[in-house]
């Protein structure tokens, strides 16, 4: 029994046999005075032969595949056979597996007129610094606008298009690198350029101490309102080139009376409204402040 089951085994993962993988769709070889909306979904069932070990493994570890879609022919009509593109497909994967079918055969599109915008990029950062160190200025992309091509109703719902993730750890100067522009799974739009030149400048942080008077908000109702103390001391991160720039001056801190009124609070809670851009408040000293009203 032991034989016998050792060579049904060796037979049947040996054989070939038909198996259904699920593949996300690209699109190749765009008409470019058509624009198009895909009338199905996005990903196809691909029907292919292969041997009993593959279809095994291929239980074990289920993945999406994604192929190209071959839109040549949509300069004359407004559908794609697949079986006219099996050819075509099977070249995307291994010699070990056959495609012999794509369900569905027939892929159908929408037509809409074309148009172009220009796009800004936004640059997506999970950057971990050197301790002391960050982000000291405005960080650029070249270029800071792409042109995007495509159906009307796309093409104007898109408000920016935003980069691969920028990543990095324990840094401590300037970054400049290159980063893909993610299309947001529309296939049936074109990016020119598909990358830009980011620069994001690093530099090292200290600690810096500010004296802000408090200004005292909603106030008018009553005939003074005096804060105990008239001034709260501000510790701010800022870049070591900044260190003489930023002044009290360029800080605005606040009390809301509203706070008072509203949830009769016995202190007041202090808010930073106004800092500069790449200046961190660490602390507020005092975070609460008493007061004293005259109606």
């Amino acid at each position: 029994m032991l034989i016998s089951f050792i060579a049904w085994l060796l037979f049947a993962i040996s054989s070939d046999y038909k198996y259904r993988i699920k593949a996300g769709i690209s699109y190749v070889n765009i008409p470019e005075k058509r624009a198009f909306h895909p009338l199905q979904s996005d990903t196809v069932d691909v029907e292919v032969t292969m041997s009993g070990w593959k279809v095994f493994l291929a239980n074990l570890h289920k993945d999406t595949s994604t192929i190209q879609v071959d839109l040549s022919g949509l300069a004359n009509r407004n559908f794609v056979v697949m079986s006219n593109q099996i050819g075509f497909i099977n070249k995307q994967f291994p010699a070990d597996k056959k495609v012999i079918k794509v369900h569905p055969d027939t892929l159908f599109f929408d037509f809409s007129k074309q148009t172009q915008r220009k796009i800004p990029v936004r640059v997506l950062t999970h950057i971990d610094f050197k301790k002391q160190y960050g982000i000291i200025g405005e960080t650029k992309s070249n270029p800071a606008y792409v042109t995007v091509t495509g159906p009307m109703e796309d093409v104007a719902s898109i408000e920016y298009l935003e980069t691969d993730s920028i990543k990095g750890s324990a840094i401590h100067s300037d970054i400049r690198t290159i980063a893909y522009l993610n299309r947001n799974q529309k296939n049936n739009i074109t990016i020119y350029p598909t990358f830009t030149e980011i620069t994001i400048p690093v530099g090292e942080l200290t600690e810096k101490i500010l004296e802000i008077p408090l200004r005292v908000e909603n106030a008018s109702k009553y005939t003074s309102v005096r804060t105990l103390p008239s001034k709260v001391k501000v510790a701010i991160l800022v870049s070591i080139k900044d260190y003489n720039t930023w002044t009290a001056r360029d800080f605005e801190a606040v009390v809301d009376m509203n706070s008072w009124e509203e949830n009769h609070v016995k202190s007041l809670p202090v808010l930073i409204t106004r800092s500069p851009e790449f200046v961190k408040v660490i602390s507020v000293d005092p975070a609460n402040v008493d007061f004293l009203v005259r109606k």
